[in-house]
């Protein structure tokens, strides 16, 4: 789809602090202590600084919580009806990467951008690429998770046998 650039691996490495914090259970007390300012300075050039939806426990009426977890299960779901392959951590390896887990994430500067055709969602999809890959099951909405997650992870298994096998921009 594009390829990585300073500003990906920068929100890569945010994003990966972000893992860590979380996992010690601090990551309240951070994001509390950052100032309003500090969050719009350092969102990556050109994507949109907009906040990812709050995560719910609550499940949504598949069953799947309405969080990247439940996300990622839901297209796996739908993936193995429609013979996709990929795993749980090769989508969510390369959705943390592409995104940072935000789901209306979208890159405005790369050359896709430029010609008019911003990447969008958990996957960072072009449009194009979303209407030729996407997933009968799914909403047809390019920044809809599932449909992205779904659509993407159909693309890949088309071009590099599998999600899994995706371990740069593609």
């Amino acid at each position: 789809m594009n390829t990585i650039t300073a500003t990906r691996r920068l929100a890569r490495l945010r994003s990966l602090a972000l893992t860590g914090i979380a996992t010690t259970g601090a990551a309240a007390v951070a994001v509390t202590l950052m100032p309003a300012s500090a969050h719009a300075a350092e969102a990556p050039r050109g994507v949109h600084a907009v906040a990812a939806p709050a995560r719910d426990s609550r499940a949504d009426s598949a069953g799947s919580a309405n969080n990247l977890d439940g996300w990622i299960k839901k297209s796996l779901a739908i993936m193995k009806q429609k013979g996709i392959p990929g795993s749980y951590e090769g989508l969510r390896r390369n959705i943390m990467r592409e995104s940072g887990g935000n789901p209306t994430a979208q890159n405005n500067w790369d050359v896709n951008a430029q010609k008019g055709t911003p990447s969008k969602g958990l996957l960072q999809v072009i449009e194009p690429t979303f209407n030729a890959y996407h997933v009968d099951g799914t909403a047809h909405s390019l920044t809809d998770p599932v449909a992205n997650i779904t659509a993407a992870a159909n693309y890949a298994a088309h071009r590099y046998g599998s999600i899994d096998n995706v371990n740069s921009a593609y």
